[in-house]
């Protein structure tokens, strides 16, 4: 029996093509739905099937999932929500299709956030008999693994600040505003929102000139591994050291680094510090603290 092709509904960065080249590695063929204006044009080439859609067409994404046979979907990449939501005119921009419409005035929504759109589109797929899986399943090794990736190591006041910001950004992460916050002598600099977090890196190094910052990411306190899974790379790591950062603290087991090797040579190159831990990682620090 031949094996359904997987439905990829693809943001932008790195991940959707990362998780497209994996597919291909083992014998997997892929048919792509890209959100025109986020996804890369490059996904065309690791692709059976490939349709470009607009974020709020619905419609067009669930058929084109069902006439190429999919029967299970991932969604992997970033939508930039700042681009959409808020801007005037952004019924004419986004140029919905009925399905959406329907959606968006029927279903219970009580507010906005990330969780409640992304489950709102899961249950919307899952009635069409598109299920709904995560990129991780295919790849378990873009998860971080615990200890410190690089040479160099947080010094007593970078595990001070780790400590210090990684209940905040747990709490952000509970509250579904974001994933990262960015400390500096236990005081924050700037929390991450719907800008993302290069946006919230770039904000903290014009608020902290010295420089020296850390940067704290983790998963949702029940994250949901479908979607909006805590992602860094080699551009967080240029963005940090363009900004001034010096420390990388990201959630072991939660957290995908695109790229490893590339993304821990950099650090290396550019002196950042990155080091991945779990709850009872930090309970140890900070009591050692």
């Amino acid at each position: 029996m031949s094996v359904p092709p997987i439905g990829l509904l693809a943001g932008s960065g790195e991940f959707p093509l990362v998780f497209a080249r994996k597919a291909r590695d083992v014998g997997r063929s892929v048919v792509t739905v890209a959100l025109s204006g986020e996804a890369s044009e490059e996904l065309r080439g690791l692709s059976k099937q490939f349709y470009w859609t607009g974020l709020a067409r619905m419609g067009r994404m669930i058929r084109c999932f069902r006439a190429s046979g999919c029967e299970e979907i991932i969604m992997a990449g970033k939508v930039r929500k700042h681009n959409y939501l808020h801007k005037p005119w952004k019924l004419l921009t986004l140029w919905p299709d009925l399905r959406t419409i329907r959606w968006w005035y029927s279903h219970n929504r009580s507010d906005n956030k990330d969780d409640t759109l992304l489950l709102g589109l899961i249950r919307v797929f899952e009635k069409e008999g598109l299920r709904v899986g995560s990129a991780l399943e295919l790849c378990p090794e873009l998860l971080a693994r615990s200890g410190v990736l690089t040479r160099s190591v947080p010094g007593e006041a970078g595990w001070l600040d780790i400590s210090f910001g990684w209940g905040l950004a747990r709490e952000m992460g509970r509250l579904d505003v974001g994933q990262s916050v960015v400390v500096k002598d236990r005081a924050v600099l700037a929390v991450e929102a719907i800008e993302g977090t290069d946006a919230a890196i770039a904000r903290a190094g014009t608020l902290c000139r010295s420089g020296g910052f850390t940067v704290v990411k983790v998963a949702k306190p029940n994250q949901d591994m479908r979607f909006d899974v805590p992602t860094v790379g080699k551009t967080t790591i240029e963005n940090l050291h363009r900004a001034g950062g010096r420390i990388l603290a990201i959630e072991a087991g939660k957290t995908i680094i695109l790229n490893e090797s590339e993304t821990v040579a950099a650090a290396e190159k550019l002196g950042i510090c990155i080091v991945a831990l779990n709850d009872k990682e930090i309970r140890v620090q900070g009591s050692n603290s």
